[in-house]
């Protein structure tokens, strides 16, 4: 190619064929030198095949996104989880309201010294019995998720405790209660 008089030298073609590529960091500028120092390459060489190999393999493969849109899509799922997380943190919270406001009206008839009818048992109690035939007194609020403010579920719970063993479901063994229904 000729530019005015003069004919183009090979320096005024590689100046025209080159791209200065800024990498995030100086720990992969030297990476990519070590691999390409590894490879037998050039830094040039090594980053031109292995762009072009990139670039072949995402026209092969069409359904394949490119990093930039991994990226993206990343910090959208990232976004995404972090409310899914809070939503199900409030439901949680929500739940646990719910499940004090239903024990408290099943506890109520355990809590009465006068009580007459039919009293029905805490079904996670029974449950609990049932699954691991012995539980250890201190871990019985624990496993049924009864915080130690409450005391009335505690006493509940307890009272129901001395219900089944005078009917000889459970056995007091010291520090442990031991399911014999």
């Amino acid at each position: 190619m000729k530019t005015g008089n003069r004919k183009e030298s090979k320096t005024d073609t590689i100046v025209q064929r080159t791209i200065n590529v800024y990498l995030p960091t100086f720990e992969m500028k030297e990476k990519w030198k070590e691999l390409a120092e590894a490879s037998k390459q050039s830094i040039s060489k090594f980053v031109i095949e292995h762009v072009i190999n990139s670039l072949n393999h995402e026209q092969e493969n069409p359904s394949l996104e490119t990093r930039i849109q991994l990226i993206r899509n990343k910090k959208q799922l990232q976004n995404e989880n972090r409310e899914l997380i809070k939503q199900i943190k409030d439901k949680e919270k929500l739940a646990e309201i719910y499940e004090k406001e239903a024990r408290s009206h099943s506890i109520k008839p355990f809590l009465e010294q006068d009580f007459s009818g039919i009293r029905k048992f805490e079904k996670n109690l029974i449950e609990l019995f049932k699954k691991e035939l012995e539980v250890r007194k201190e871990e019985i609020y624990k496993k049924l998720h009864i915080d130690i403010m409450e005391t009335d579920a505690m006493t509940a719970i307890q009272k129901q405790i001395e219900i089944l063993e005078r009917y000889g479901l459970l056995k007091d063994i010291g520090s442990v209660w031991r399911w014999k229904g």
